[in-house]
């Protein structure tokens, strides 16, 4: 059933790639700027629908353009959350204009591709520059990889290096922004299912994806923190802190459901917030997950109805005429 509806997913997802291409591609070439921005937001809605993804917005996205958006990272899953919510320009390495399909997506939606080379970086800082002054919002993720989504990496400083400038004769407005992947199938994920989001190692794209498809319905919080600029505390290495620790402190209420907006709280927290539908979902899926480590049990532990009686002195079974048995398993889950 899990691999039906996967295979489903990657149909529907092609179909409305296919259906939203050729007009992002003509408002891009036209340099229709409402168009080329209203679009991705409605193709990464449709897409969250067809992924299954429930977007919980907490906190005012910033009305100042342009608005420097500083984002912790996790996933590719992060870009169809984040479009879903106001329009922006990702900052992303060079590399992913390369990848299939994605690069294609990547470039229709005008990303901002950096170069880690230090002779092409000033290009990459020039070409944001540019953007900013036209008034387009940019999208960061200064931990400069992804991480397992329970918690944050520091912030690279360099990435702060927009905000020293001035765009328009004015400070530029920097918004922290906190990203919680907190439920699947209506239940907390912690460690035991974090890797169902996290895009990290050397893990390729396609098996992501494919294990995402098959895991079931998630919910995802976006939290926005309030805006700062450079002049609020004096130096890049500072502003970077302090985006680093409220995103860090963001993640970790959302995802020890501290915070009252944070899933499972409100009013159905004392009760089970799920239907009776949704309950037998996840308990299949519960038994789907525990069933390899269940069998690896069994596999270890002896079996009680093939042991020899006592007294017979089997070998193998423990000191002569016992009949207890040194070896097998502890019974305990791997």
């Amino acid at each position: 059933m899990a691999n039906t509806r996967a295979a489903i997913a990657i149909l529907l997802f092609l179909t409305w790639t296919m259906a939203l291409l050729p007009v992002q591609a003509l408002a891009v070439q036209l340099r229709w700027r409402q168009m080329a921005e209203a679009v991705p937001m409605l193709y990464h809605r449709g897409l969250a629908r067809i992924l299954r993804i429930r977007v919980r917005r907490v906190g005012d996205i910033s009305r100042d353009r342009p608005t420097l958006f500083v984002f912790n990272h996790v996933s590719w899953l992060d870009i169809v959350v984040i479009d879903t919510l106001f329009p922006g320009c990702f900052v992303a390495k060079s590399d992913v204009a390369s990848w299939p399909i994605f690069g294609l997506l990547a470039k229709l939606q005008r990303t901002v591709f950096v170069e880690r080379r230090a002779s092409r970086s000033a290009d990459s800082r020039d070409e944001m520059s540019v953007r900013l002054e036209r008034g387009d919002n940019l999208i960061l993720f200064p931990e400069g990889t992804s991480s397992d989504g329970l918690g944050v990496q520091p912030f690279k400083s360099t990435f702060f290096a927009l905000a020293e400038r001035e765009v328009n004769s004015q400070p530029l407005k920097v918004q922290p922004v906190s990203l919680s992947y907190c439920r699947l199938n209506g239940l907390p994920v912690g460690r035991t299912w974090a890797s169902n989001f996290a895009w990290i190692g050397d893990q390729d794209l396609a098996s992501h994806l494919w294990q995402f498809l098959k895991s079931g319905p998630s919910e995802v919080v976006v939290q926005f923190h309030d805006t700062v600029t450079i002049d609020d505390f004096g130096s890049r290495k500072a502003l970077s802190a302090h985006c680093q620790t409220i995103v860090a402190r963001g993640v970790s209420d959302a995802l020890a459901a501290r915070a009252p907006w944070a899933p499972g709280n409100g009013p159905k927290a004392a009760g089970n917030p799920l239907s009776g539908r949704r309950q037998a979902r996840v308990r299949r899926f519960r038994r789907r997950k525990l069933a390899p480590r269940r069998a690896g049990a069994a596999a270890r532990t002896p079996d009680a109805g093939n042991a020899p009686a006592a007294g017979t002195g089997a070998p193998g079974t423990g000191p002569a005429g016992t009949g207890v048995s040194t070896g097998g398993g502890d019974g305990r889950l791997a």
